[in-house]
């Protein structure tokens, strides 16, 4: 499995964002690190939700800020929060659901939202909230 990589074009231009972001990729490739090692459904469920709970918790926090700033792309940047969210779930539900490569499915699934995520989300978003907390 090819494990995510940061990329420059991940980043947003707010460290302490980046550094969040960098974050959330080390417990994708650990998630499907487990799966592809053949963990026990204890290991992996435990992976899953450490990941689930992660992105949440950043997510809420990132809409939090989006709704006090009155930010004007608040419905769109939470639609594409969702969709993570629903991929994530289906996996939770049977990470082998994907064929015999389902950490390859995983990083790959992820990875493409990541980019896509970070490159029209929330590197606007950040442009426009400018420095602020991420606490």
């Amino acid at each position: 499995m090819a494990r995510i990589e940061w990329k420059p074009e991940f980043s947003v231009g707010d460290p302490a964002v980046d550094h969040e972001h960098r974050e959330l990729i080390d417990l994708v490739n650990a998630t499907a690190g487990a799966v592809l090692e053949g963990g026990n459904e204890d290991e992996v469920a435990q992976g899953f939700g450490e990941l689930y709970r992660a992105i949440s918790a950043h997510f809420a926090l990132e809409e939090r800020q989006m709704r006090e700033a009155g930010y004007d792309q608040l419905p769109q940047h939470k639609g594409d929060h969702e969709r993570l969210l629903d991929v994530l779930r289906d996996l939770m539900d049977d990470p082998r659901q994907a064929g015999a490569e389902p950490a390859e499915h995983l990083a790959r699934a992820l990875e493409d939202w990541f980019v896509g995520h970070f490159r029209d989300h929330d590197s606007r978003l950040h442009r426009v909230l400018g420095p602020h907390p991420h606490s």
